[in-house]
C-alpha cells in the first residue's frame, strides 16, 4: 500500500484535499487518516493560528499529530520523525493508508525518510539568538554566519531567519551544518515506505488572494487570542516561531500577509526541486476534482 504526501504552500487548501481524497478511498473500502506534518500544528492551543484542521474536517478524517506538544515546551523535527514514523508504520500495519499533510518541508522528510536529523541546540542557545535576531535583525546575524561558515552562508538568503538561526544553533552546538538546496540531504528521494508524493500548486495571484482572505479569516476566528495566551503562559522559542506569532502579539495583520506570501513563495520553490512529485494545479480545481486525480494516480 503506497502513501499519499500532500505537499504545497500555505492556504492552497492541501486539508480540503485530504479529506475529499479520503471520502474517494472509503468508497473503495479503505479506511485512511491523515498524518500532519506541520511544525506549528503541534502545538496544543494554536490551532486557529496554524491553521489546522478543523473540528469539522477531523470528523470527516481522522488526524494524527495535531495539538499534541505544550507551547511552553520546544519541540525539534528529531522529536516529530520519531513520532511520525510510529504513526505512518502502525497505520501501514494496520492495513490503513496514511495520508501525510505538510507545508513544513523538513517535517515532510522527517515523516516519509530515513532522512539523518542534527541534534537541537544546546539549552538556552536558541533563545539567546532569537533575541539577537529580535535585536539587531536577520541579516545581521547572516553575516556572523558567513564570517563563520561562508558555504553555509552562501546557500541561505539573509532574511530566511529559521534557517539562519538553525544553522548558528549547530555551529555553537558544536556540529556542521549542511548546506541547503538541492545537493543537500533535505532533498533525498529515497522513502521509507512506497509513496505518492503530490505538489499542490496554484497560480501565484491567486494563492496570494487566498493567503489574505485566511489570514482575515484567522484573526477574525481569534488568532491573536490564542497568541496573546501562549505569550502569557511562557511560550517557548519554537512555538514563537510560528508565522504571525510575533506580528499579532503587535496587532500588525497587514506584516502576517506579508510573511506569509513569503513563506508560499519560498515553499513552492522548494516543492518544485522535489524528485518524483507530482504536480496537481488548484486553480481551477475543487478538492473533490483534485482528489479524483489524486485517486487515479494512485490507481495506474
Amino acid at each position: 500500500m503506497q502513501v499519499v504526501a500532500l505537499f504545497g504552500p500555505t492556504g492552497v487548501g492541501k486539508t480540503a484535499v485530504a479529506v475529499a481524497l479520503a471520502d474517494r478511498l472509503r468508497t473503495a473500502g479503505e479506511e485512511p487518516l491523515a498524518v500532519s506534518a506541520d511544525a506549528i500544528q503541534v502545538y496544543r492551543g494554536l490551532e486557529t493560528l496554524s491553521g489546522a484542521a478543523t473540528a469539522d474536517e477531523r470528523a470527516r478524517l481522522e488526524h494524527r499529530l495535531l495539538s499534541f506538544v505544550d507551547p511552553r515546551e520546544s519541540f525539534s523535527a528529531g522529536a516529530f520523525a520519531e513520532r511520525a514514523r510510529e504513526v505512518v508504520d502502525g497505520a501501514l500495519a494496520a492495513r490503513r493508508r496514511p495520508i501525510v499533510v505538510g507545508g513544513t518541508g523538513l517535517y515532510l522528510q522527517a515523516a516519509l525518510t530515513d532522512l539523518e536529523l542534527r541534534p537541537p541546540p544546546a539549552p538556552g542557545v536558541r533563545e539567546r539568538l532569537a533575541a539577537e535576531a529580535a535585536a539587531r535583525g536577520t541579516e545581521s546575524l547572516h553575516a556572523d554566519l558567513a564570517a563563520r561558515d561562508a558555504r553555509v552562508a552562501a546557500t541561505i538568503a539573509p532574511g530566511d531567519r529559521s534557517r539562519v538561526l538553525r544553522a548558528l544553533e549547530l555551529i555553537e552546538s558544536g556540529a556542521e551544518p549542511a548546506p541547503q538546496g538541492k545537493g543537500s540531504r533535505l532533498w533525498t528521494a529515497r522513502m521509507r515506505h512506497p509513496t505518492l508524493l503530490c505538489g499542490l500548486v496554484m497560480e501565484r495571484r491567486r494563492l496570494y488572494e487566498r493567503i489574505d482572505e485566511r489570514v482575515d479569516a484567522m484573526v477574525a476566528a481569534g488568532a491573536a487570542e490564542e497568541v496573546r495566551r501562549a505569550d502569557a503562559a511562557g511560550a517557548s522559542s519554537t512555538a514563537r516561531a510560528a508565522l504571525g506569532f510575533a506580528e499579532l502579539l503587535h496587532g500588525d495583520v497587514e506584516a502576517v500577509k506579508r510573511r506569509t506570501r513569503n513563506l508560499a513563495k519560498r515553499q513552492l520553490t522548494w516543492l518544485r526541486r522535489l524528485e518524483g512529485v507530482e504536480i496537481v494545479d488548484l486553480t481551477e480545481a475543487t478538492p473533490q476534482t483534485a482528489a479524483e486525480r489524486i485517486d487515479g494516480l494512485l490507481r495506474r
